[in-house]
C-alpha cells in the first residue's frame, strides 16, 4: 500500500467514523424541530393537553374521547415503527454512499418528516379522513403533548434501529403489530390502508 493511497482515504474513512456517532448538536436540532412542531400545533388551535385536565402515561381505550390525547397509547407502537422505517429508508438513501449522511442528519431529517405528518395529521382533511374509514369515531386530534410524545417514539424508534441487529428490529415490528392487532383490531398496517384505499369489510371487522 503506498502512503499516497493511504493518506487519499483516510478522510473519507474519519468522516465515516464522525458519520457512525450521534453528536449532541443534532441531538439539540431534533428537540428544536419537536419544539417547532409542538408550537405551530398550539398555533392550530390544538389542546396542549386531554381536556379532561389530566395527564396520564398511558390511555388503553381507543374508543374514547381521550384516545391520544395522553402520553401513550396504542398508536405509540406505530410511531416507534416509523421510526425503524425511517431508518432503514435514510440508510438506503444516503447512509450507504462513499461520504455517508452522518446518522444525526438522518435523525433530524426523520423528525422532521414526522413532525409534518403530526401537523397535517390534526387538520381537518385528515381528522375527518380517520372519523369516517378508520375505528376512531371519537377522534378529533390528537393533543399537543401527545403529538410530542408520538414524534418522541418515532425517535426512539430510530435510535432503537440504529443501535439493535436488524433481527431484532424485524421481530419487534412483528409483534408490536400483531398485538396492537390483535388487542384493538388496528395497527400501522390498517391504518395506512384504510386511510389511502378504504375496505369496508376491514372497517366492519374492525368495527366489531
Amino acid at each position: 500500500m503506498s502512503i499516497a493511497g493511504s493518506t487519499s482515504r483516510a478522510p473519507v474513512e474519519c468522516f465515516q467514523g464522525k458519520a457512525a456517532r450521534l453528536t449532541t448538536r443534532y441531538v439539540w436540532a431534533t428537540i428544536a424541530v419537536i419544539a417547532v412542531a409542538a408550537a405551530i400545533l398550539l398555533s392550530m388551535g390544538r389542546v396542549p393537553i386531554c381536556k379532561c385536565g389530566y395527564v396520564k402515561l398511558w390511555h388503553g381505550v381507543v374508543a374514547s374521547s381521550e384516545n391520544s390525547q395522553h402520553i401513550s397509547d396504542w398508536y405509540t407502537f406505530s410511531h416507534i415503527i416509523h421510526g425503524f422505517g425511517f431508518y432503514g429508508l435514510l440508510w438506503l438513501v444516503g447512509g450507504r454512499r462513499a461520504i455517508p449522511w452522518p446518522v444525526g442528519v438522518r435523525l433530524l431529517l426523520a423528525t422532521v418528516i414526522e413532525a409534518g405528518w403530526e401537523i397535517l395529521e390534526n387538520t381537518p382533511l385528515i381528522i375527518n379522513r380517520y372519523r369516517e374509514q378508520t375505528i376512531a369515531l371519537d377522534y378529533y386530534g390528537d393533543s399537543v403533548l401527545n403529538s410530542v410524545c408520538d414524534i418522541s417514539a418515532m425517535v426512539l424508534g430510530f435510535v432503537a434501529a440504529w443501535r439493535l441487529p436488524i433481527f431484532v428490529i424485524i421481530a419487534l415490528t412483528v409483534v408490536m403489530e400483531v398485538g396492537v392487532a390483535w388487542w384493538i383490531r388496528d395497527n400501522l398496517t390498517l391504518n395506512i390502508l384504510q386511510l389511502l384505499y378504504p375496505t369496508d369489510a376491514v372497517l366492519r371487522w374492525q368495527r366489531g
